[in-house]
């Protein structure tokens, strides 16, 4: 499936302080150490998930898609974002895809599946405690934002307050490479 969405150049050099979550995401213990797998679910969404399904993130409000993540800590208050299909035994679940920025001409930055490689910027995501077990994700200054005409995007704040927030549901051991 291709979308038309696509990247918006970065241009701030940073986020107003008002407005970008502050406090550090490793208060979050278990669901950020990489060894637990999560369902991410939007605050603010009625009854959806998030999902990688057809290669790209979206809210889905079936078991469509790959909608296990494990957010795999990279230091520096960064994470990989693995994910995973459901566990049915079939290997190809088994093996992560990762989250990864995309970007296509003056279009919104979206977030797509692709090979893991910790050492790419495009798959380097934030994970910030924004209150009560509610979490904003960034990709440097673009946060993944829920709009009814695009769905997920990646978007700078500028003067904007964070509109989305997110919900890490702990679903259990992380499971192991596949084949390994």
């Amino acid at each position: 499936m291709k979308r038309t969405t696509g990247a918006a150049v970065l241009t701030c050099a940073a986020v107003l302080a008002t407005t970008a979550p502050t406090a550090p995401a490793a208060a979050a213990g278990g669901v950020l150490s990489g060894t637990r797998e999560v369902t991410i679910v939007r605050v603010q969404a009625f009854e959806s998930a998030v999902s990688l399904d057809g290669g790209w993130l979206t809210e889905v409000d079936d078991d469509s898609g790959r909608q296990l993540f494990v957010p795999t800590p990279l230091g520096g208050g960064k994470y990989l974002i693995k994910s995973y299909g459901r566990r049915d035994g079939h290997p190809a679940n088994d093996e992560p895809a990762c989250w990864q920025v995309y970007h296509e001409g003056s279009q919104p930055l979206t977030v797509e599946g692709a090979v893991c490689d910790a050492s790419k910027p495009d798959q380097q995501f934030s994970i910030a405690s924004v209150g009560r077990r509610e979490y904003a994700i960034s990709n440097h200054w673009a946060y993944l934002q829920y709009f009814p005409r695009t769905g997920l995007i990646l978007e700078e704040l500028g003067d904007a307050p964070l509109l989305s927030t997110f919900r890490l549901i702990d679903n259990g051991p992380a499971r192991p490479p596949a084949g390994g």
